[in-house]
């Protein structure tokens, strides 16, 4: 993907109202926040030696680059509502179980947008080795991806829609 494409990125409903706090806590938290700490800076003195105002202008820019970069995300979004989700094969936004065939062991996760991942909390992205290979499957599939350790191969006991 290109800059300047204005591909739509898979966000589930829960996904974009995070996107949606985040930039809110942003914008009417840390933005003011940051800016009063420049202006108490800057009421200093001598900004060129300040390390309250070097700091303080750094956490602006962090701030106004994490605001561009929601902002973006958010305007690129295509929303999917899981519950909503009619398909006989693994789409986007499906929670999938699975039997690690090597280990013979279940494991569950839901396959969300980017942003959204946390493998810990049981939430794979769509851009990730297994929700790659996950997508069209059937109940019954095998599928073999590659990680760190080698080849892992899981088979797909059963996956919903929530």
């Amino acid at each position: 993907m290109s800059a300047g494409t204005t591909d739509k990125l898979p966000v589930t409903t829960l996904g974009k109202s995070m996107l949606e706090s985040e930039l809110k806590r942003l914008m009417q938290e840390e933005r003011p926040s940051v800016i009063k700490a420049i202006e108490e800076a800057r009421a200093q003195g001598d900004i060129s030696e300040n390390a309250e105002y070097e700091a303080a202008k750094e956490r602006q820019s962090m701030i106004e680059g994490r605001i561009a970069d929601l902002q973006n995300k958010i305007a690129t979004a295509e929303v999917v509502n899981p519950a909503e989700i009619k398909s006989d094969r693994v789409v986007f936004g499906a929670t999938v179980t699975l039997l690690d065939v090597e280990e013979d062991s279940e494991v569950t996760y839901q396959i969300v947008g980017i942003d959204e991942a946390d493998v810990k909390g049981g939430k794979i992205s769509i851009m990730s080795p297994l929700a790659r290979a996950l997508i069209g499957k059937k109940v019954s599939d095998q599928v073999v991806v590659q990680s760190p350790k080698g080849e892992k191969e899981y088979e797909l006991l059963k996956f919903l829609f929530r």
